[in-house]
């Protein structure tokens, strides 16, 4: 969850990797440092709490000579945030430092081991048992450099990217992965490291992924080596990535999460295009269609997700069994690798992450794998991590999404997990071509139906700055729109910090609505829809109560908006695309919220957009 850049090369590098920190703040902003190495061998260290400005203030009178460096903005695992917890983390002598993303799982017995050899400890931090460790390593074993970080990465369980440069040694940077992300970018007679390649696409797009258990060794002028942890020399793939600078800039909008709401329109008609033939506009799905039969036959879906992304999966679990009638379950990544499921070859086993990196969902995909389920996964992100390990894979291709709460991600997510359901159901035959074309031609009609909701972001605006929300909000909702009601309380309370549930809305009368009083608001998701009386019968028994109702409806519908304090109309469409409307004055309704309350939207407290620990 930590953001990793370094640069090895002719130019300054303390520019580059500010300007790479600033990129990947998102994926953390407890505290940021930097460590350079200058032309005379020096090794300065600098570091600040907070985000990336504060390390700026710090460095700006101080020396920042160097070609070589590395750099790290932190989300706090081990150790509270503060100045001494920042990294790059120094070994005893001085000599080494080293920056880092991942958890050291046995880093309390290894850090005994060292204190009962003299070793002392500046900070709170699993990190600095690690680059102790592989100073002792060294010294112990007269080892080099790199072969001491294989040798100290063997005694290591966890997750680890680490970037390590030793004083006196201006041509060298030794890097390495296991469980978290790290890729190298490949210049002219340069080279770069990042988490991921928003920070050094300005400079390259090309990249190589490094995999689990790999070391990098990056040296001036060279060509870099990638060797695994025994030391024997592997080869590697450079890949072109497509990240385009605009992509990764705000614009006009103030926020990268408003953008990204913004963008959905956009985002829905590629993620249209790219499960499409562009000339017959069949459905292609890219990897599906050459597994399709293994869909057809397969005897249950698994879906593994955390986060917004299990929402996600929650909607489609009813798509899935509607349109495909084939039994679904959907589990949280994070419970399911401990529970010693049972899973079988029959399985198919859906993984959906933005990123391609959730640590849980992973490492649950790994379990998956081991039993014979069919591994298939939903992302966003080409050549992260979930993909690789896959049979199979449809990438939603919206482009980086940066806000911390995830918006365009999720509809994409969305929509090509409900087309995946209709291509099953159509291998299937258990929806017929008729019904198929039906349903092909409603969610080519998304993207301007979105278009159509995003125009009253100025309404939510203003009834967002003058409507007072208490400490807590109840959200319901039934049906397909019951996970919406969930990704609407998630939304709120990830960026404004307000307490807010979601609850399916038939569920209030079994305790939720105690809470119900004049100051608490119910969100209601009350589309039309085949159960649309039963969710009027719900909003009917809270307002008894004196509840205040704010609702999101279908065009045309007065029933509820009349009952509602505040009503959003999205246009009319068929049950199983609804959530796509629906979510979006949602996604607008905490935005504004959170801004009226003068909030960090892009980055919220305490949360890191791509979590890669466990």
């Amino acid at each position: 969850m930590c953001g990793i850049v370094g640069y090895i090369g002719k130019r300054q590098a303390y520019p580059i990797l500010i300007k790479g920190l600033h990129r990947l703040e998102y994926r953390g902003y407890d505290s940021a440092g930097v460590a350079l190495i200058d032309s005379k061998g020096q090794l300065n260290v600098y570091k600040a709490k907070g985000k990336v400005s504060e390390l700026e203030a710090v460095a700006r009178l101080k020396d920042t000579d160097g070609n070589i460096g590395i750099a790290h903005t932190r989300w706090a695992t081990h150790g509270e945030p503060s100045t001494r917890n920042a990294h790059p983390h120094c070994s005893g002598s001085g000599n080494l430092a080293i920056i880092h993303n991942g958890i050291i799982e046995n880093y309390e017995p290894l850090k005994q081991m060292l204190l009962q050899r003299g070793y002392t400890f500046r900070s709170d931090t699993d990190t600095e048992v690690l680059i102790q460790l592989i100073e002792y390593t060294r010294t112990s074993g007269q080892l080099s450099l790199a072969q001491a970080v294989r040798e100290a990465l063997k005694q290591v369980k966890g997750a680890y990217a680490i970037a390590i440069v030793e004083r006196g040694n201006s041509d060298t940077i030794i890097a390495a992965r296991k469980g978290s992300p790290l890729v190298v970018g490949i210049g002219t007679d340069e080279t770069f490291l990042a988490s991921d390649a928003t920070p050094i696409v300005e400079f390259t797009q090309d990249i190589i992924y490094l995999s689990d258990e790999q070391v990098a060794v990056l040296e001036q002028g060279k060509k870099p080596v990638i060797t695994n942890l025994n030391g024997q020399e592997k080869e590697y793939k450079i890949k072109k990535v497509s990240l385009s600078l605009d992509q990764l800039e705000k614009g006009e909008y103030s926020h990268y999460m408003l953008k990204e709401i913004f963008e959905q329109p956009d985002t829905l008609r590629r993620t249209l295009d790219s499960c499409t033939d562009p000339t017959t506009r069949a459905l292609t799905l890219q990897d599906y269609y050459a597994h399709r039969s293994r869909f057809a036959k397969a005897e249950r879906i698994i879906m593994l997700a955390c986060g917004t992304s299990w929402h996600a999966a929650l909607i489609a679990k009813y798509a899935i069994e509607q349109y495909a009638r084939i039994p679904c379950e959907v589990e949280y990544a994070s419970e399911f690798r401990y529970r010693n499921p049972v899973i079988s070859s029959k399985d198919i086993v859906i993984a959906i992450s933005q990123s391609g990196e959730t640590a849980d969902t992973l490492a649950a995909m790994e379990l998956a794998g081991k039993q014979g389920a069919f591994l298939f996964s939903i992302c966003n992100v080409k050549g992260s991590s979930i993909p690789r390990i896959s049979d199979a894979c449809c990438y939603t291709n919206v482009g980086p999404e940066i806000g911390v709460a995830s918006t365009k991600a999720f509809t994409a997510q969305l929509l090509t997990l409900t087309l995946l359901a209709f291509a099953i159901g159509k291998e299937r035959r258990t929806i017929d071509e008729v019904q198929f074309n039906e349903l092909m031609a409603a969610a080519a009609e998304l993207p301007s139906k979105v278009e159509t909701v995003l125009l009253q972001n100025d309404r939510i605006r203003r009834f967002a700055a003058n409507y007072h929300f208490p400490a807590d909000c109840l959200y319901i909702g039934r049906g397909y729109n019951f996970p919406i009601a969930l990704e609407g309380a998630l939304k709120l309370k990830e960026i404004s910090y307000i307490h807010a549930e979601g609850y399916p809305a038939a569920e209030m009368k079994h305790g939720p609505i105690a809470l119900i009083s004049e100051q608490m608001p119910v969100v209601a998701i009350a589309t039309r829809c085949d159960i649309y009386e039963k969710i009027v019968s719900n909003i009917e028994e809270i307002k008894a109560r004196k509840g205040q109702v704010l609702s999101i409806v279908t065009e045309g519908d007065t029933q509820v908006s009349d009952m509602s304090e505040f009503s959003v109309e999205v246009p009319d469409i068929i049950e199983c695309l609804s959530p796509i409307l629906s979510v979006v004055p949602l996604q607008l309704l905490a935005y504004h919220v959170a801004v009226a309350k003068g909030c960090d939207v892009d980055q919220p407290r305490n949360l890191a957009k791509s979590v890669t620990v466990e």
